[in-house]
């Protein structure tokens, strides 16, 4: 019996979240330039053709995984709530996916500064243009809203701290103290303090940090 147009949609979708998966994982492994389409098929078990067909090249492979990262960024903003809550949920928000993900957010940051794929980056960030500024005015208004008297100041400013946290996080894993962080940046935000972590655990003490070779 042949298979439903919405079966095979499925498994299209399947087979581009298997390439992608496995694309994460070999540009973590050997960056981009070390990276081969073959190793990436070879990854998600497809074959050369079928991955081809998709992503012709590995520019398009990088393409589509910083557009699904700067999407997940531009939805953060996203929620509900009065402007202390959302500034907290996009505070949790940023922080819950560096916390889960670490390899990810190590590879998407490689693939944004590196001078390989860089351009690569900044022409889809041109192609998000719309819906980034979106973000940038509604955190600028969430800011006005606090009675900040440079909102936009303001925007650049939480950005650019979530985003140092997330690089630091990535170069130093676990032993990067992301909840003491969190519970700071409350604290700075004269946000009420959190009710819960974001792992579920008590964090330790923060120690020296150092970095290992322990790989992703």
């Amino acid at each position: 019996m042949p298979r439903s147009a919405s079966v095979n949609r499925e498994m299209r979708e399947e087979s581009r979240r298997k390439i992608l998966a496995a694309a994460l994982e070999v540009f973590a492994e050997k960056g981009f330039n070390g990276a081969t389409i073959t190793d990436i098929t070879t990854r998600a078990g497809v074959s050369r053709g079928l991955a081809s067909y998709y992503f012709p090249s590995k520019h398009l492979l990088v393409e589509e995984l910083l557009a699904a990262y700067l999407d997940q960024i531009a939805a953060i903003i996203e929620v509900p709530g009065s402007p202390d809550e959302r500034l907290a949920a996009m505070i949790d928000g940023s922080l819950r996916a560096t916390v889960r993900s670490l390899p990810t957010q190590g590879v998407i940051l490689g693939l944004m500064v590196q001078p390989s794929t860089h351009q690569i980056f900044a022409e889809v960030e041109a192609r998000k243009d719309e819906r980034l500024s979106a973000l940038e005015d509604n955190l600028r208004a969430l800011f006005a809203a606090r009675g900040a008297a440079e909102p936009e100041v303001e925007e650049v400013m939480l950005r650019s701290v979530l985003e140092g946290v997330i690089y630091k996080a990535v170069v130093y894993g676990p032993q990067y103290p992301v909840e003491r962080v969190r519970r700071r940046l409350y604290r700075m935000y004269d946000l009420p303090a959190p009710k819960d972590t974001l792992t579920g655990e008590e964090p330790p003490p923060p120690a020296r940090l150092r970095a290992t070779n322990r790989g992703f």
